[in-house]
């Protein structure tokens, strides 16, 4: 359950999707990253992502694969828009589903952080001074 796409996604209907993989599920566990209307000093009005495509949605496959062979979690989704966001809007979203709580923190936590460091999206900033490219991933 990974997807890369322009358009909103409903957070309960992913999280829905995840609880249909079993029964035994006792913990959920979302991150859910917005857009901020405000970063590093200046006023945001859109944030526009930039990915890779295929390599973006591959290094998500590896990375959802390589979580639920690490965690003792039972389903893992992973949802990332691209495009151009407004303040408020949703970006990402992870659900990390396991048997018990604490298996599922830890597995979306990790996520979130390998999702940053490599998948290949990219985050530009539209400010009222210029455009700006965040050097860090989003």
């Amino acid at each position: 359950m990974v997807r890369i796409q322009r358009e909103d996604f409903s957070v309960d209907e992913e999280i829905k999707a995840v609880l249909k993989k079993s029964k035994s599920i006792g913990g959920v566990v979302t991150f859910l990253g917005t857009a901020r209307d405000f970063s590093k000093g200046r006023d945001v009005e859109m944030i526009s992502f930039e990915h890779y495509n295929g390599m973006a949605e591959k290094k998500l496959k590896e990375l959802r694969d390589e979580i639920l062979d690490s965690f003792d979690i039972i389903e893992l989704s992973i949802v990332h828009r691209v495009g151009d966001v407004r303040p408020g809007d949703n970006i990402v979203l992870i659900v990390a589903a396991a048997r018990h709580r604490a298996a599922a923190f830890d597995a979306c936590e990790n996520c979130i952080d390998e999702l940053k460091r490599c998948v290949p999206i990219w985050k530009k900033e539209i400010t009222p001074d210029g455009d700006y490219w965040v050097e860090e991933h989003p």
